[in-house]
């Protein structure tokens, strides 16, 4: 006797199933995503062990991180500053940043084009992928992307004294851009949410 509570399982035609299938050529990207994380795990502890080192008093690790935070154009600090530790931490922020706007595509991009992942009760689900969808994955993206576009900003103003009028309008600006389009999209997609759910009661 069949269970009513067992949803019908539909077999698709070949076509569909095999169109349905492709989403699995999506695998290898995320996989490289991984790979691109393990890189830059890899570049966070160096860098930091560099700071750690200077901090220490070792030369060949001050000069790699008085290399790292130079400016074109700027005299090179020849000792370990308030200034150069927080553009070294920046940039360690940066990598971290960029770090959760990757598992954030691996993560939810899988579980939204790909298959589910079955992590419904696991202790460790991310609050955000429980109601995880196209639209919500792009506002994510869109306030990670945001955050690192503020530190970059951050750094630049750090050393305002050495970039021209035009190039700190410019990156200004692009930050602004990148406010404006995450404000439309959040927006469009509480319009949609609101329009989806009227439909709904009537």
């Amino acid at each position: 006797m069949t269970d009513p509570q067992q949803p019908h399982k539909h077999r698709l035609r070949p076509l569909p199933a095999f169109i349905f299938m492709s989403r699995w050529l999506q695998l290898p990207l995320y996989i490289g995503l991984i790979l691109a994380q393990c890189v830059y795990v890899f570049h966070f502890w160096v860098e930091l062990k560099d700071l750690i080192g200077a901090a220490l008093g070792n030369e060949a690790a001050l000069q790699h991180i008085l290399q790292a935070v130079a400016v074109p154009d700027a005299p090179m600090p020849t000792k370990l500053n308030e200034t150069t530790i927080m553009l070294v931490v920046l940039g360690l922020i940066d990598v971290v940043m960029i770090s959760n706007l990757l598992i954030m595509v691996i993560v939810g991009g899988y579980e939204t084009f790909v298959s589910r992942m079955d992590l419904e009760g696991h202790p460790d689900q991310p609050e955000w992928l429980s109601h995880v969808n196209a639209s919500v994955l792009k506002t994510k993206l869109a306030t990670a992307i945001i955050g690192i576009s503020s530190i970059h900003l951050l750094k630049t103003f750090i050393n305002a004294q050495v970039y021209d009028t035009k190039t700190l309008i410019a990156q200004t600006g692009i930050h602004i851009a990148f406010l404006l389009s995450a404000m439309a999209i959040a927006y469009t997609d509480r319009l949609t949410t609101l329009t989806h759910q009227a439909s709904k009661h009537h």
